[in-house]
């Protein structure tokens, strides 16, 4: 295959799940640029709906759906209506997640459980729900939304020690599913982002904008197309001897 067939998706099937605002729509454009066809779904159906408007009028094939990854019943609905729409399921991007600030010592249990049972159990039970499918059809694309907060700890002035353990947990459950479903051809990888301005993490940069960006090499945040490429790439048959690998996405943060 020459590269432009490497990364078309042309007749992919991609669920996105967040995938009405911010990163999640991001990746949603770029798989749908390259072809594909999307399921958007996240608990507010109400923007899922104006988005798979936008899409529809670029002539995108997009099913509007409202899901709870906390909730496994839920999230089997998405995945049966899904394969009842379009018979198929090739792309997974565990996007949905959320974040909690307060001092460890502060944090309440609720809040705790919310964000690891949002962003890594979530992670669990879609990969599992959507797996099944995959494996029967012996080919598949998973993409975990992991973050650089699970690489290595913060500062106290980032108190977020839920989110920082549940993307680290993120990390490790795409490094063991890859060793677990690679010889049934299914790809598992994450993509961790650096400091992309989103509805979730604005107040953080905004406080904390100048000690960010002295941390960052590149001297900026993430932009609206600088996830694009990395979705692409490991969604379609370009990554296809990649697998249980995390794509770091942050203008050079980490290095």
């Amino acid at each position: 295959m020459n590269v432009k067939q490497l990364f078309d998706l042309t007749g992919r099937v991609a669920i996105i799940t967040g995938g009405a605002a911010g990163l999640g729509l991001q990746m949603a454009e770029a798989l749908s640029e390259m072809g594909a066809n999307l399921v958007l779904c996240a608990r507010k159906k109400d923007r899922c709906e104006q988005a798979a408007k936008d899409f529809a009028a670029k002539g995108v094939k997009t099913l509007a759906l409202a899901c709870d990854v906390r909730n496994q019943a839920s999230i089997q609905e998405t995945v049966d209506r899904t394969v009842a729409e379009f018979g198929q399921i090739d792309i997974l991007i565990n996007n949905a997640g959320v974040s909690w600030g307060a001092p460890v010592e502060d944090m309440p249990l609720e809040a705790w459980n919310k964000v690891i049972e949002t962003n890594l159990t979530g992670t669990f039970l879609f990969s599992q729900a959507a797996g099944k499918i995959m494996l029967r059809q012996k080919r598949g694309k998973i993409i975990n939304i992991a973050s650089v907060a699970g690489l290595r700890g913060a500062p106290p002035e980032l108190p977020a020690i839920g989110y920082h353990a549940s993307k680290g947990g993120v990390i490790i459950f795409t490094k063991d599913l890859a060793c677990k479903w690679a010889g049934h051809n299914i790809n598992v990888n994450a993509i961790a982002p650096g400091w992309f301005p989103t509805h979730m993490s604005e107040i953080v940069i905004e406080r904390n904008k100048e000690a960010f960006l002295k941390r960052i090499p590149l001297g900026r945040f993430g932009s609206d197309y600088d996830l694009k490429g990395a979705a692409v790439f490991l969604a379609s048959a370009a990554s296809d001897y990649v697998t249980g690998h995390v794509l770091v996405v942050d203008g050079g943060q980490t290095a």
